[in-house]
C-alpha cells in the first residue's frame, strides 16, 4: 500500500540521494585525477556499507523474532525513538554540511590517495557507511509500525532507484535540481513523519510495560473515525497517527514538532547553502601505481564478513532447546535431562517416554504458575514447548490421563530479568464467580418467563403490533444470558433455535421459538399461525426455569464464554445471519454485550491479581463497542445490520474484533489446569 510505502520512499529517496552524491564527489575526483584504476576500491567500499546496513537489518528482523511479545514491544519502541533521533541529526546534518561537503569529501580522497588501497576502502565506505546504517534503522522501524513489509521495502527500492538515476544524471551533467531546496522541502516532510515514529515507538513502549500510561488516552475517535477507511489507513501509514493515542504519544508528538520544526525553520532562513554539486575544489594529484592482486578478494571479503558475523549474532539469539537435549515425560519421571536454562525465549522439546497421554507444564515450583504448557501430548510424540525463561525457580509438572501428577527436580536460573507466569485457577477459584453468575441467570429467566408469557397474550388477543415490541423485549433478555448456553442443553434449540439445516427452512415444524415468531410477525402472518410457536416458547422458557438450578455448569466454562458471546455475535448478529425480518440484530448484538459485561464483573477478581492491565484495556473497547451500538438505535428503533452505513458496519465489526482480540487471553488465563 502506498500509506506503507511513502515514509520509506521518502527516506529511500534522501538518504540515496545523499549517498550517491557523495560516490558521485569520490567519483569525479578521482576521474579528474587521472586515477580511474582506483575506482575498484570506492565501489569495494561503497560495497561494504551496503553488506553492513543490510547485516544490521537481518540482526534486527531476526533478534526481535526472537523475543517475547512484550520484550518486542519494548525492543521496537526502544529503535523506533533511536530512529528518530537519527534521523533528525541526519536531517541537520545536510542543512548544516552541504555548503563544505565536497570539498571536505575531495580533502579525504586525496589523502587516501597517498595512503594506500585502503584507506581509500575506508572513506568510501565511511562515507556511505552511515546512510546505509540509518535507512536499515528507519526501515526496520516503518515496517514495524506497518505491521508488513512489503509496502516499506517497495518505497523504499522505488525511492533508492529513483535516487540513483537523479545522482546518475547530476554527475553525467544531464540533471540540474536545486539540492539545497530539495533537502529543505524533504527534511521538512521527514520531521512530520518522524514525530507520528516518535509517538509510535513511545506507545510500543508503554505496550512493553517500560513506560506507564498506557490506559490513559488523551485522543479516542475510534468510535467516529473508521480505523479500516482509506483516509484513517493513510493518515496511521505516513504519518503514524491513530485513532486513539495517549497522554504520552500526543505530548511528545506536538512537542517534537514544535522544537525540532521550530529549529529547522529557523536554520534554513539562516544559511542558504550551494549545493554540493556546484563548488570545487583543488584536486589531487594522482599517486603511483599499487600492486594488484585478485579483484575478487576485498568485495568478497567486506560482503562476507559482515554477512558472517551477522549471521553469528541471529543464531546466538535464536531460541534453542534447553541443553540441547530434549526433555523426557512420563508417569513415573518428568523432566528427565532437563538442565538450568539459559535466560530468554526458549524452546523445549518434550518427548512422551511414557504410555499415557499427558499434560505437561513448566511451573515455579513454590507457587505452581505456569510458564508454558502443552495439552494432551500422546505416547511417543515429540512437540515444541516456547517459553520465555528469567531469573527464578522452575520444574515440569507432568499429569497422565489417569494418573498422578508428577514434579521434577527444580533448576535455578540466574539474571535474565522477570517473565510473568500464569497464577493457576483452580475449580474452588471460580466456585465464587460461578455461585454469582448462576443467580443473573436465575434472575433472569424469571424476567424471561414472565415477558414470553405477556408475548404470548398478546398474540392469543391479536395485538400484533404490541407482541412485535414484546418480542424484542424478551429476545434481549435471553440473549443477555449467553454464558450459560452450554448449560441450557436442549431448551436452546426450543427456545432460540435457527431454521438451519431443517428440511423445510424456515416452514419446517420444528422451527420454533423466537425466530419462529419472529419470521411470522414480520412477514405478516395472522396472530391465528402464531399462537401455537407463542404457546411452545412460553412452556420452553418455563420449562428452562424449572431444570436450571439442577442443570451442570461447568466453572471452566465462564472464562470461555467471555469470548465466545462476542465470537457468536460477530458470526452472526453482525452479518445478519440470523435477522428473519426484523432488523434487530444490532439490538442482540447490544444485549450479548451485556451479557459479556457481567461476566467480565464476576471475574474480575480473578482477572485483576492476574492481568492488572487488561481490564482496563477491555473496558476501553467495551465502551467504545457501546457507543457504536447506541448510535445505531433512536428510542425502540434499531438500524438494521444490511442499512447500515459501510464505514459505521466497518467500525461495528473493527471495534468487535478489536474487543475480541483483547479478551482473547482470557481463557487461558483463568484455565483449570490439572494438577492431579
Amino acid at each position: 500500500m502506498w500509506d506503507d510505502a511513502f515514509p520509506s520512499f521518502l527516506i529511500g529517496l534522501r538518504e540515496g540521494l545523499e549517498a550517491g552524491l557523495i560516490v558521485s564527489i569520490l567519483i569525479a575526483t578521482l576521474v579528474r585525477a587521472e586515477a580511474r584504476s582506483r575506482l575498484p576500491q570506492v565501489w569495494t567500499g561503497v560495497l561494504a556499507a551496503i553488506a553492513v546496513a543490510m547485516s544490521f537489518g537481518a540482526v534486527l528482523t531476526f533478534t526481535a523474532a526472537s523475543l517475547s511479545a512484550t520484550a518486542q514491544e519494548a525492543f521496537g519502541g526502544t529503535l523506533g525513538v533511536i530512529a528518530v533521533a537519527f534521523v533528525t541529526a541526519m536531517v541537520f546534518w545536510m542543512r548544516r554540511s552541504a555548503r563544505s561537503l565536497s570539498g571536505e569529501l575531495r580533502e579525504k580522497v586525496t589523502g587516501a590517495l597517498a595512503m594506500g588501497s585502503g584507506m581509500l576502502v575506508l572513506t568510501s565506505f565511511l562515507a556511505v557507511g552511515r546512510e546505509g546504517l540509518e535507512t536499515a534503522l528507519f526501515l526496520w522501524t516503518t515496517a514495524r509500525a506497518a505491521g508488513e513489509s512489503a509496502g516499506p521495502l517497495t518505497g523504499a527500492a522505488i525511492g533508492l532507484v529513483l535516487a540513483a538515476g537523479l545522482c546518475w544524471g547530476l554527475y553525467r551533467r544531464v540533471l540540474k535540481i536545486n539540492l539545497t531546496r530539495f533537502f529543505t522541502v524533504t527534511g521538512g516532510v521527514l520531521i512530520v513523519i518522524a514525530a507520528g515514529v516518535l509517538g509510535y515507538g513511545l506507545r510500543d513502549l508503554q505496550e512493553g510495560g517500560v513506560l506507564p500510561g498506557g490506559t490513559a488516552y488523551a485522543v479516542d475517535l475510534t468510535g467516529s473515525v473508521d480505523a479500516g477507511s482509506w483516509y484513517s489507513t493513510l493518515v496511521q501509514g505516513v504519518f503514524n497517527l491513530t485513532p486513539a493515542m495517549t497522554w504520552l504519544q500526543v505530548v511528545a508528538y506536538v512537542a517534537y514538532l514544535a522544537v525540532v520544526m521550530t529549529l529547522f525553520v529557523r536554520g534554513v532562513r539562516a544559511t542558504t547553502p550551494k549545493p554540493a554539486a556546484e563548488r570545487s575544489a583543488p584536486e589531487p594529484k594522482a599517486a603511483r601505481p599499487q600492486r594488484r592482486r585478485p579483484v575478487w578478494v576485498i568485495p568478497a571479503a567486506v560482503v562476507a564478513v559482515p554477512a558472517v558475523l551477522a549471521g553469528l549474532v541471529v543464531a546466538l539469539s535464536r531460541p534453542k532447546p534447553a541443553g540441547d537435549q530434549t526433555v523426557a515425560v512420563s508417569e513415573t519421571e518428568c523432566g528427565k535431562g532437563f538442565t538450568a536454562p539459559r535466560p530468554g525465549r526458549q524452546t523445549f522439546q518434550m518427548h512422551n517416554t511414557g504410555g499415557r497421554t499427558s499434560e505437561v507444564y513448566l511451573i515455579d515450583p513454590s507457587t505452581s504458575a505456569v510458564y508454558g504448557e502443552i495439552e494432551g501430548l500422546a505416547p511417543g510424540t515429540t512437540r515444541d514447548l516456547v517459553a520465555t525463561v528469567a531469573g527464578g525457580t522452575y520444574a515440569w509438572r507432568c499429569v497422565p490421563t489417569g494418573g498422578k501428577a508428577v514434579t521434577s527436580k527444580a533448576v535455578r536460573v540466574s539474571g535474565g530479568g522477570a517473565a510473568k507466569p500464569v497464577v493457576p485457577v483452580s475449580a474452588q477459584d471460580l466456585a465464587a464467580p460461578l455461585k454469582a453468575y448462576r443467580t443473573y441467570v436465575e434472575q433472569g429467566l424469571a424476567t424471561l418467563v414472565a415477558q414470553t408469557r405477556t408475548l404470548d397474550d398478546d398474540i392469543e388477543g391479536g395485538h400484533l403490533d404490541r407482541a412485535r415490541t414484546d418480542w424484542l423485549t424478551a429476545h434481549r433478555t435471553y440473549a443477555s444470558l449467553g454464558a450459560a448456553y452450554g448449560t441450557f442443553e436442549d431448551f436452546d434449540q426450543k427456545i432460540d433455535g435457527r431454521p438451519d439445516g431443517l428440511p423445510n427452512g424456515v416452514q419446517d415444524k420444528d422451527f420454533t421459538g423466537f425466530l419462529r415468531l419472529e419470521h411470522g410477525l414480520w412477514h405478516g402472518e395472522p396472530a391465528k399461525s402464531l399462537r401455537a410457536p407463542a404457546q411452545q416458547l412460553a412452556d420452553a422458557a418455563a420449562g428452562l426455569q424449572k431444570a436450571f438450578p439442577a442443570q451442570e455448569f461447568d466453572p471452566g466454562d465462564l472464562p470461555l464464554r467471555a469470548h465466545e458471546i462476542l465470537e457468536n455475535t460477530l458470526q452472526f448478529e453482525l452479518t445478519g445471519d440470523t435477522d428473519q425480518g426484523s432488523g434487530t440484530g444490532l439490538a442482540t448484538a447490544d444485549a450479548n454485550l451485556a451479557g459479556t459485561r457481567e461476566l467480565l464483573t464476576v471475574l474480575q477478581p480473578l482477572l485483576t491479581s492476574r492481568a492488572p492491565r487488561l481490564l482496563p484495556t477491555v473496558e476501553a473497547d467495551v465502551a467504545r463497542l457501546q457507543k457504536l451500538l447506541d448510535a445505531a438505535h433512536d428510542g425502540t428503533h434499531w438500524t438494521p445490520v444490511d442499512r447500515l452505513a459501510a464505514t459505521d458496519r466497518q467500525r461495528l465489526d473493527g471495534a468487535t474484533g478489536q474487543l475480541l482480540e483483547d479478551l482473547a487471553p482470557v481463557p487461558d488465563l483463568l484455565e483449570i489446569r490439572k494438577s492431579a
